[in-house]
This record gives structure tokens, C-alpha cells and sequence, in this order.
């Protein structure tokens, strides 16, 4: 595996590969299964198998958690050779965000809804390093978790208005044994606040089981979500939303392969996001 930090050593190594179809797995490191998932899903697809690890300080608020945002680079490296992964690219900031650095891209409408709402500015950070990662990657295929299930509309969105030529692979929610989806922020959890965790998952249970029933009222399914949420004294909600993939707008009725349940609750000072998905978000 070679490991870059700088553009100009992975530009290096993009050349040595040699024109094989690439798949490209962009992360923040700290990697769990989650993420192993999709590299392995990208080794398995691809030729050549990169996969980036940055902090990107764009998409943190002010009172979020960069400083403290778990790492564990010689860890994650040591996993990603293992995995077969044959390029590794470890930016800095300066590499990244060269001053002055002054372009943005913004998915308007999509990066406002939902978490956009509680961080603001979040969804504006994501799309401008996941395009220059693509730019400097120039990979085929991009792997992504059905978990962020909002940034893969967003990226979605903008891999179509931007005509990108790289197609986006959104894989299914990988979770512990006990329901709860994977996340960098779950070794935030004290024992207690993992255990009230698990409503969040539990929630979103009954709104299948809902479905399965022949629930389609979107209000009805969101009142049992919160519901739900409601009753974990430890949790504090953000918000269900229950919307279509393609604008993230509340429809009165749930629509067959159109349609996602998402929520995002605090605990403690952790906030977590889950999800149910009625559709592909791939493109």
C-alpha cells in the first residue's frame, strides 16, 4: 500500500498504477466495519482501491467536535493494508485548503434540511472536499454509508448538476450485534447513554414493522418515530423526518422505492443520526 500525504505524491501514484478503473473510498478515519465495508466492496470492484483519511475541518460547526473527533491513523493504516487497499491518501489541511482558499460548493435546498438544519454550513464542508477528493482521485466508482443518508443525496445531487463522471456506490447500514448503527462518535458513549442509544434503531423497528402492516400515513409513522425517541428519557430528539429521496420534502404517504425515515437524536453530548430507507440512493 502507499501511503500519500501530499496531492503531489498521490498524483505520483495514480500515475505509477497506470490507467486501471478506480474506486475511491473517502473517510475521517477511526474506521469500523462500517467503513471496511465499502473498502472492501471497492476492492472487490475495482482494480485499484483508494481510500483518503482527513478530518475535514469544513464540515465541524464552532461548538462541534473536531478537536476532540477520535483518531487512530496508524490503526486505520494498518486495516487498510490488510484490506488490500493500494493507495492511502492522508492530507493535511494546508494540503487541502490552501490559503486563500476561497471556493465553495453548495447544494442548495438538500443541505439545508434535516441535519443541515442543526449544523448549519455542515453539508457545504462536505461537498467541497468530496469534489476536490474526486478531482484529485478521478475514480470511477465512490463508496459511500446508507447511515449519512442525506449527504449521499446531497453528493448525488451534485455529481449530476456537475456532470461528474464517477458513479455512487451507497451501501446498506452496517450495525453492532445490540441494533446500534456503527459510528466514529459511538466511543463517545458511557455505558448508560449506549443503552439509551438503542432506542434510536428500536424506533425505526416499529416504523418497518409499521409498513409491514400496511402504515403508509408519513405523519403516523413519524408520530410512533418520536414517540418512540420520547420515551429514553436519556435522548434528546432532533428530528424524524419521514420525506422523498428526491427533495427531502414530507409527503402526505409514504412512496415505494421514493421514500426515507430519518432521525438524529443528542445523548449526552453525542449526537447520532439513523435511518430507514425505502429505495437506492446510488447513482
Amino acid at each position: 500500500m502507499k501511503a500519500c500525504r501530499t496531492i503531489a505524491s498521490l498524483r505520483r501514484a495514480l500515475a505509477a498504477a497506470g490507467d486501471r478503473p478506480v474506486g475511491f473510498v473517502p473517510t475521517m478515519g477511526f474506521l469500523h466495519e462500517g467503513h471496511l465495508s465499502l473498502v472492501r466492496a471497492c476492492r472487490k470492484e475495482n482494480e485499484l482501491a483508494v481510500v483518503s483519511i482527513y478530518v475535514n475541518p469544513a464540515q465541524f460547526g464552532p461548538a462541534e467536535d473536531l478537536q476532540r473527533y477520535p483518531r487512530d491513523p496508524e490503526h486505520d493504516s494498518a486495516l487498510l493494508k490488510k484490506e488490500g487497499v493500494d493507495i492511502l491518501f492522508m492530507p493535511g489541511d494546508t494540503e487541502m485548503y490552501a490559503p486563500p482558499f476561497r471556493t465553495w460548493v453548495d447544494v442548495r435546498e438538500l443541505d439545508s434540511k434535516l441535519c443541515g438544519r442543526s449544523r448549519p454550513g455542515h453539508f457545504r464542508g462536505v461537498a467541497t472536499v468530496v469534489l476536490k477528493l474526486f478531482n484529485l482521485v478521478q475514480p470511477q466508482r465512490a463508496y459511500f454509508g446508507q447511515k449519512d443518508a442525506q449527504q449521499a443525496l446531497v453528493l448525488r445531487q451534485m455529481v449530476r448538476d456537475l456532470g461528474l463522471p464517477v458513479r455512487l456506490r451507497v451501501l446498506p447500514i452496517v450495525r453492532d450485534a445490540d441494533g446500534l448503527a456503527l459510528s466514529s462518535r459511538n466511543v463517545y458513549l458511557s455505558s448508560a447513554e449506549r443503552r439509551a442509544a438503542l432506542a434510536l434503531p428500536r424506533s425505526l423497528e416499529l416504523a418497518k414493522a409499521m409498513i409491514r402492516e400496511g402504515e403508509a400515513r408519513s405523519r403516523a409513522l413519524r408520530k410512533a418515530v418520536e414517540a418512540a425517541i420520547a420515551a429514553e428519557p436519556l435522548l434528546a430528539l432532533d428530528y424524524v423526518a419521514v420525506v422523498r429521496l428526491q427533495d427531502l420534502e414530507e409527503a402526505p404517504r409514504i412512496e415505494a422505492g421514493n421514500t426515507l425515515i430519518a432521525a438524529a437524536v443528542r445523548v449526552g453530548k453525542t449526537r447520532l443520526i439513523d435511518n430507514l430507507l425505502l429505495g437506492d440512493l446510488s447513482c
